[in-house]
């Protein structure tokens, strides 16, 4: 890359963070009452003993986050449970599709190895920490040495590192991404590098000394485009590190929900931001009030025998006064503060509701019918509707086709294109199980509906073989466990009866 380019994508760098900043105020707030250990990196360094949690009275918000945050990786990428499928695309006939139906089977086997053996799902959900708290979180996804067990490695970008720009779609089209190693760091990772001289004297005087280190991806034709480089600064103009072509960003970024004409994403917590705050305060409130209760306050008669800067209110302790002087006198309080429980429940209560806790979170009372599971689940696919397609098209989707790309460009799995015509990508998380019952329910109505008007209409007007295959790929049911009815077309009556049976 000419030097030109790489002072270009500085510039774009530096023009990412500035429309970063007015952000910025919002996520310290969100990550103060909500987040109070994640958010240091606003500031400076990455700060985990930052003090930002003592102005924190009520742990609401906090313990809301983590049970959505979980509730999000086990409905969307469960842990050591099939979550996606790669099946055959639209575009095959039949018999090509039962063909490369065990080719597609053992890739997705493969694919399920690599994430297990990774460490995808702890990164996986640190994200998801910063996604329900300020609404835009990345996961950087990288290819692992080829000794690891793993051929991925994952990392979860805090929000203080990451910077971005669109286009006027709302398309991410560049990524940022900025750490302060050592100076020692990058002379041992990019040891082929001329480097300048000011960044040579500095390297021996104080290589312990951090640098402001950039990784960039951005769009470039139909692939992007990877490139590593130090910021102009003290050292001179960009230096540029490295550079390389990628089918797809190794940086994946997603968001809550975004509004109109915005880039970055706005979460649930910014939502219950108002209520967090107020519940904050009134359980400060409560705490100075039972402050008060607890030591009170005294009253003392200025006889000039009591001086109050030597009183010790401990137990045995004796507190001289004059004679016939009142001595020390407890002062009544105006009155009391039971109001703050009438409010502070309710507050607690619309947290939890903005958090989805209600809805998504452990059960609290006695075991539920198999009514109301169903009812409860129905409930989290409506609210998740909108969250899961935002996040099916963000996230999920581009981490199987990166994947897949991995292990193509390794020789473990055949050079087959995920677009949709050849091989698709099925989801199998729980959310998207929830779709499939449906509409393996409608379509038994429909066959039980076939059944009542006798066997020769059932084998006239339903044609076994594919309703069989439609039912087993919405129940995600293997290929090669489904075998083709024999028979001309769909069979006989009682063919078709004995499989409505067996539906």
């Amino acid at each position: 890359m000419p030097a030109m380019a790489v002072e270009a994508v500085d510039k774009a760098y530096r023009l990412a963070r500035e429309r970063r900043r007015p952000w910025e105020p919002l996520w310290r707030e969100c990550f103060a009452y909500a987040a109070p250990v994640r958010g240091g990196g606003l500031d400076g360094a990455f700060a985990p003993a930052s003090r930002l949690s003592d102005q924190l009275f009520d742990g609401t918000a906090p313990d809301a986050v983590e049970q959505l945050a979980a509730s999000l990786l086990a409905e969307l990428a469960p842990p050591n449970a099939r979550w996606f499928e790669i099946v055959p695309g639209v575009e095959l006939s039949q018999p090509q599709r039962s063909e490369l139906a065990p080719e597609l089977e053992r890739i997705t086997r493969l694919l399920e190895s690599q994430f297990a053996r990774s460490n995808f799902a702890v990164e996986l959900h640190q994200a998801f920490l910063d996604l329900v708290t300020v609404g835009t979180a990345t996961l950087l996804f990288q290819e692992a040495p080829p000794e690891a067990d793993s051929a991925f490695r994952f990392v979860a970008v805090p929000a203080a590192e990451m910077a971005i720009l669109g286009d006027g779609d709302g398309r991410i089209t560049h990524q940022f991404r900025t750490t302060h190693p050592t100076l020692a760091a990058l002379a041992a990772r990019f040891a082929g590098i001329c480097w300048p001289e000011p960044l040579q004297e500095r390297l021996k005087e104080r290589p312990e000394l951090r640098v402001e280190y950039v990784e960039a991806a951005f769009c470039e034709g139909a692939g992007w485009r990877y490139v590593a480089f130090l910021p102009a600064g003290s050292h001179g103009p960009a230096l540029l590190l490295q550079e390389a072509h990628l089918d797809r960003s190794p940086f994946l970024t997603f968001r809550w929900i975004k509004a109109a004409g915005e880039l970055y994403g706005r979460s649930p917590v910014m939502t219950a931001l108002p209520d967090i705050k107020t519940a904050n305060k009134v359980v400060e409130l409560i705490l100075k009030n039972a402050s008060i209760a607890v030591t009170g306050i005294w009253l003392a008669e200025d006889d000039g025998v009591l001086n109050p800067a030597n009183i010790d209110l401990t137990p045995g302790s004796i507190i001289p006064k004059a004679p016939g002087s009142a001595g020390l006198v407890p002062l009544q309080a105006p009155g009391r503060f039971d109001v703050s429980e009438l409010v502070l429940s309710d507050l607690r209560a619309r947290i939890r509701h903005t958090l989805l806790v209600d809805k998504l979170g452990p059960l609290q009372g006695p075991r539920m019918t198999a009514t109301e599971v169903l009812e409860r689940s129905a409930e989290a696919a409506r609210l998740l509707g909108a969250i899961y397609g935002r996040l099916q098209g963000e996230l999920l989707a581009p981490l199987v086709q990166r994947a897949a790309a991995i292990l193509r460009r390794r020789g473990e799995i055949p050079d087959l294109p995920i677009d949709g015509r050849v091989a698709d990508i099925a989801w199998r998380m729980p959310l998207a199980r929830l779709q499939a019952r449906e509409e393996v329910r409608n379509l038994l109505l429909w066959l039980d509906s076939l059944n009542g008007l006798g066997p020769a209409a059932l084998a006239q007007l339903a044609d076994v073989g594919a309703l069989v295959r439609r039912l087993a790929d919405a129940l995600g049911v293997p290929a090669e466990l489904v075998r083709e009815p024999s028979g001309p077309g769909a069979g006989p009556a009682e063919q078709a009866g004995e499989s409505a049976h067996v539906a």
